[in-house]
């Protein structure tokens, strides 16, 4: 693996796809809630559109090669459109993370069906690991996309829900706070507590959403 990168150069193109699929899906769910509460912000702006380019940012797309995970072009959203501003708020915020978590169960029930059906048995090895490589990266991107943007800092979807469900006065007081809370952020991903906070949160969420995709398709296997 080149050191800069959190990927082998092999399995670069099988990223690249993965992330074409999760951030633009994201972005498309926040985007489609929204307009399904009376937001049209999102659609007039071209967002309400499954193409990738409509959705990738630059920077948070390099950062996945670089640190693991990144971010999509936050979808534009007015809640001044919602007639229950508190709750549409929430529901839209908990879209773009939930359809991570559905692609990954997706793809991880796939993944099972082809195993239990034999269907590597005609696949040359080469083939055969390439798309194990593929569902592999596919489940463990998305669930890292997952949980990283349930994390409570500013601007990711898990600060946007916890601003929501919070009452009026402390709402207020979040948003004074909100610049320290994108600084308090950038140093736990950029510096070496990560790996005493954010990678912990990363390694025990992942076991577990894992272990309850198995317990879910065991029993239809």
């Amino acid at each position: 693996m080149v050191d800069f990168l959190a990927f082998d150069l092999e399995l670069i193109p099988y990223v690249v796809i993965v992330l074409a699929i999760a951030f633009t899906v994201h972005e498309f769910a926040h985007a489609y809630v929204a307009y399904k509460f009376g937001d049209p912000t999102a659609k007039n702006q071209g967002r309400l559109t499954l193409s990738p380019l409509a959705h990738l940012d630059p920077i948070g797309t390099l950062l996945i090669f670089i640190a693991g995970f990144g971010w999509a072009k936050p979808v534009p959203v007015n809640r001044f459109y919602f007639k229950n501003p508190r709750l549409a708020g929430v529901l839209v915020s908990v879209a773009g993370p939930l359809s991570n978590l559905v692609i990954a169960f997706i793809g991880m029930s796939l993944w099972y069906i082809l195993l239990s059906a034999g269907a590597f048995s005609s696949f040359s090895k080469g083939t055969a690991e390439s798309i194990q490589q593929f569902f592999n990266i596919l489940v463990s991107l998305n669930i890292t996309l997952f949980i990283f943007n349930l994390f409570p800092f500013p601007p990711l979807d898990g600060y946007r829900i916890i601003e929501d469900l919070a009452p009026s006065g402390v709402r207020a007081k979040m948003t004074q706070f909100e610049n320290y809370g994108i600084v308090i952020f950038l140093v736990l991903v950029l510096t070496p507590l990560d790996k005493y906070t954010i990678q912990p949160a990363f390694s025990y969420g992942s076991d577990f959403i894992i272990k309850l995709f198995e317990s879910i398709l065991m029993p239809f296997i």
